[in-house]
């Protein structure tokens, strides 16, 4: 099992170890973690591996926001990264109490493939006739993506858990 941390974040994959497959053949992300974990099972089919699932836990989505929204945000982590994270950060647990977490470095280009990420559903489409169980986790308190639109999105080649009160963790209170 191969798992991609979120935009940020180290060491975060303890959140989901209620869903997570633990076997040599899934590959597993979270948020930014997730457009990394959908690239990398590309590339190990590509050479051959052995892929049985793609495990994407509140993947990063923002395809329906504006391009204001993303400006705005690009503008913001420039002006002030540290409180530009702290609110991120905040965000992700809310509406429930804030836990430790793990920073690492980031940088702008990294949030801005973040933010203009666009999943491909002919490629996702290719794993899911490769064989590749694609399973997508989201919850309905998750106030960083917009996950009716994720939702409505990855119905179409996932098995899609909606998990009603959950965060962008999928913690509950």
């Amino acid at each position: 099992m191969k798992f991609f941390n979120g935009f940020s974040l180290k060491n975060e994959e303890e959140f989901f170890s209620p869903f997570i497959k633990r076997n040599n053949f899934t590959i597993c992300g979270f948020s930014y973690g997730a457009i990394k974990a959908f690239q990398a099972t590309k590339e190990a089919l590509e050479s051959g591996k052995r892929v049985d699932t793609l495990q994407l836990f509140s993947p990063a989505f923002f395809e329906s926001r504006s391009d204001k929204f993303k400006r705005l945000q690009m503008l913001s982590y420039s002006k002030d990264k540290n409180m530009y994270m702290q609110q991120f950060i905040d965000a992700c647990f809310a509406p429930y109490p804030k836990r430790e977490l793990t920073l690492q470095k980031t940088t702008k280009d990294e949030l801005n493939e973040l933010l203009t990420y666009q999943w491909d559903i002919s490629e996702l489409h290719k794993l899911e006739n490769s064989g590749v169980n694609i399973e997508v986790y989201l919850g309905g308190n998750d106030t960083i993506t917009d996950v009716n639109a994720a939702r409505e999105f990855f119905l179409n080649v996932a098995t899609v858990t909606y998990i009603k009160e959950a965060n962008h963790f999928l913690l509950t209170a």
